[in-house]
């Protein structure tokens, strides 16, 4: 027994002096699932709006137009607010006077707590 006892001892120290320190007890203790952060993740980047890039492409198409498409594209949508990113002055100028009809039909499309508002930028 004092043999095994000295073995186990010289091994914790080898171990020790390998890993630079011991072995904690509980080596779960401080590690997270990334379930319990995924929320929080999500949230600060934006991405729990419930709408995906694909298809708030394809309703912004299908309410535009492709003209308007081809020339103004969604860039973002943050806390309710939709930013559409437009090529050309003039077309910036034509979608302000027609904002809000867009801004119904969007809101009809994806729900008026989604979309709250909608600027565009020149780019």
């Amino acid at each position: 027994m004092a043999a095994r006892s000295r073995a186990e001892s010289i091994r914790r120290s080898i171990l020790r002096e390998w890993r630079g320190g011991d072995e904690p007890p509980d080596l779960d203790a401080r590690v997270h699932r990334c379930e319990d952060f995924l929320t929080a993740v999500l949230k600060a980047a934006g991405a729990n709006e419930g709408v995906g890039e694909e298809r708030l492409r394809e309703i912004w198409r299908d309410i535009a137009g492709d003209f308007v498409a081809r020339h103004a594209n969604p860039d973002s949508l943050r806390d309710g607010c939709l930013s559409l990113k437009v090529l050309q002055p003039a077309m910036r100028m034509h979608l302000e006077q027609m904002k809000a009809p867009l801004l119904a039909k969007l809101q009809d499309a994806l729900g008026r707590e989604v979309v709250r508002r909608v600027r565009f930028v020149l780019g």
